[in-house]
């Protein structure tokens, strides 16, 4: 095989709970987690040494999740192979669309096969839960329960969702992800409930309204995004269904049932905001033989 190519879609979260605080510092979660078709591109080609190509200059190779990822594939089982690895981004990034995590999930399932190595789910899981919480998730993709720190994956049928609109706003906080969880109070903690009533909804492949989903951060960034809220405001205004964040922000999304309300949706955002707005809707789980 001389090249490979994989789309490395993003995540939003139809609930975001967090339970309590663990002994190691990370916060125990419940989520349930739907990849979407706005992909990231990744080609994979022959190389005597292993190489790492972002289209984005803002992220450094040390930083680069796949680049990581790859490595640590090779240390972990001895290999000398070598590939180049290109990334053309079209996730925006620490957007909390889980670009950076797709990445590395979509190396790593590249990488196994291009090198012929037929490594199975199992062999690969621990590479990608020591990278990152959201990694594990992208080994499956589709629709799941997510819990623990995001180890701990459960395989959900396709959510009745058609379409959604991500708007993905300029926000920048460094180390976002890590700030808005150390914000977390007590307060903000729930018992998973509004989590397994969207599960059994699932499963019974019921209608999805906007209503049943829930995002702990949609509160928490009222105190960390002020420019968000008034975004938010922006959304609200000219569309009168729910808005929720994507994983910790700043990006927003709301489940749209027709393409065209769809399509007529982010083109007002974007005239609106001036920000990039996406009309997206689910993918399928990655195939494991």
């Amino acid at each position: 095989m001389s090249e490979l190519n994989l789309l490395a879609p993003a995540k939003i979260n139809l609930t975001l709970e967090i339970l309590g605080k663990r002994s190691d510092n990370f916060h125990d979660l419940t989520s349930i987690m739907m990849s979407v078709n706005l992909n990231d591109e990744i080609k994979i080609e022959k190389s005597s040494t292993l190489e790492v190509f972002c289209t984005n200059r803002l992220i450094a190779k040390d930083f680069n999740l796949a680049y990581l990822a790859a490595k640590k594939l090779k240390a972990q089982f001895k290999l000398s192979k070598g590939a180049k690895i290109t990334i053309s981004k079209n996730i925006p990034i620490a957007a909390g669309l889980g670009g950076g995590s797709s990445d590395a999930a979509m190396t790593l399932i590249g990488l196994n096969k291009f090198w012929g190595l037929d490594l199975n789910l199992d062999q690969l899981f621990p590479i990608a839960s020591a990278l990152g919480s959201d990694i594990p998730f992208f080994l499956n993709n589709g629709t799941a329960m997510v819990q623990g720190k995001g180890e701990l994956i459960r395989a959900l049928p396709p959510a009745n969702i058609k379409h959604a609109v991500i708007l993905s706003p300029d926000i920048s906080i460094k180390n976002k992800t890590a700030h808005m969880f150390s914000t977390v109070r007590s307060q903000d903690y729930t018992k998973g409930a509004l989590t397994r009533k969207l599960e059994a909804r699932i499963r019974r492949h019921g209608d999805i309204p906007s209503e049943l989903l829930f995002n702990v951060f949609d509160e928490i960034s009222i105190r960390i995004f002020p420019e968000l809220n008034l975004i938010r405001q922006m959304f609200s205004d000219i569309w009168s269904g729910e808005v929720h964040l994507c994983g910790a922000g700043p990006s927003l999304f709301t489940l749209v049932e027709s393409r065209e309300n769809a399509t007529a949706l982010s083109l007002l955002l974007n005239r609106k905001t001036g920000f990039n707005a996406y009309v997206v809707e689910p993918t399928k789980p990655v195939e494991w033989k």
